[in-house]
C-alpha cells in the first residue's frame, strides 16, 4: 500500500519530496536498509523532506514507515513483465491485461466500504445527481450518468467546464455532483465542484490523486489506484475510475432493489427490446 499511495499523491509532492518517492519506488528493498541520514544522502533530499513524506503518506515518522515497507516487501508477489523485454506482441498484450488487473487489486484496496455506503445514500436521496468529467474522464461520466439512468436516477454528465460551473450555481443541498479527475489537479473540475459545493450540493470524488485539491472540496472522495507515472499521463489507465463507478452502480442496484424489478421489467419489455431486430 505503501507504493500505492505514493502513486497517487505524487503529482501533489514537491520536488524534493518527488526525489525522495521516486526513490522509495524504484529501490524499496534498499530504503528498508537505511538509516534516514542514509536514506537522504542516497537520494539526494534532506531529512526533514522524508520525515514530511513519511507523515504525508500517515506515519508517525521514519522507522515507522520503514517497518511498514520492510513487511509489504515480505509479501511474495507475482514477477511483473518488464517492458524492456518483451519481444512478442502476445507479451505486450499480457502486460497491458496484467497492468490493469493490477491497478483493479490496488483500487479494491484504496476503496472504503463505509464511503462507498455513504455516497450510494446520497445518490438515493438526490433530486438530481449530475456528473462531472473532462477529457478522458467525461467518457466515464457520461457511462455513469447513463447506468445511474437506468435505475431511475435522474442523472446527467457535463464534459464542458461554462456548463459545468452554470449548472453548478444553480444546486441546492437535494443534489448531488460527482467530479471525476485522475489527478485531481485539474482546474476547471476542482472548480465545478467548488461551486456545487458552495451551492450546498453533496460533492463526491472520484480520483486516484491522493490528497489532491479536488479533494478538498468533496464532501465524499472515493480513491482509486493510479498505477505507473508516465510523462503526461497518456498512458494512464482509467479503468480503476470505471471500477468505482461500476461498484456504485452494483451498490446502488443492492439498495434500491425492492423498487427495482418492476421499474427494470418495464424498461426492458416496453423501450428496450422493441429496439432489438
Amino acid at each position: 500500500m505503501i507504493i500505492t499511495l505514493i502513486q497517487g499523491m505524487y503529482n501533489s509532492l514537491s520536488d524534493s519530496e518527488k526525489l525522495v518517492a521516486d526513490y522509495v519506488m524504484k529501490r524499496p528493498d534498499d530504503v528498508i536498509h537505511y538509516s534516514i541520514t542514509e536514506f537522504a544522502m542516497h537520494c539526494g533530499a534532506s531529512e526533514a523532506t522524508i520525515y514530511r513524506l513519511c507523515r504525508k503518506i500517515g506515519f508517525e515518522g521514519y522507522q515507522q514507515f520503514k517497518i511498514t515497507l520492510a513487511r509489504e516487501l515480505s509479501v511474495p508477489v507475482e514477477e511483473e513483465i518488464s517492458l524492456e523485454k518483451i519481444t512478442s506482441f502476445h507479451d505486450f498484450m499480457k502486460y497491458v491485461m496484467e497492468e490493469d488487473i493490477s491497478i483493479l487489486q490496488e483500487t479494491t484496496n484504496l476503496l472504503k466500504a463505509d464511503l462507498i455506503q455513504k455516497a450510494v445514500e446520497a445518490i438515493v436521496k438526490a433530486d438530481r445527481v449530475l456528473l462531472f468529467g473532462v477529457g478522458r474522464s467525461a467518457a466515464i461520466a457520461q457511462d455513469g450518468s447513463l447506468r445511474f439512468s437506468l435505475l431511475g436516477i435522474h442523472a446527467s454528465s457535463y464534459s464542458d467546464p461554462h456548463a459545468q460551473v452554470m449548472i453548478a450555481s444553480s444546486l441546492t443541498n437535494l443534489d448531488v455532483v460527482i467530479g471525476i479527475s485522475h489527478s485531481g489537479m485539474i482546474r476547471d473540475i476542482v472548480k465545478s465542484m467548488e461551486v456545487s459545493k458552495d451551492n450546498k450540493a453533496t460533492t463526491i470524488a472520484i480520483t486516484a490523486g491522493i490528497n489532491s485539491p479536488i479533494t478538498q472540496v468533496s464532501d465524499i472522495v472515493l480513491y482509486c489506484a493510479a498505477g505507473k507515472e508516465r510523462i503526461g499521463g497518456f498512458f494512464d489507465s482509467r479503468i480503476g475510475e470505471f471500477s468505482v463507478i461500476n461498484v456504485l452502480y452494483r451498490s446502488l442496484i443492492l439498495a434500491k432493489k425492492e423498487k427495482l424489478n418492476p421499474h427494470l421489467t418495464k424498461l426492458y419489455e416496453k423501450i428496450l427490446k422493441p429496439k432489438r431486430f
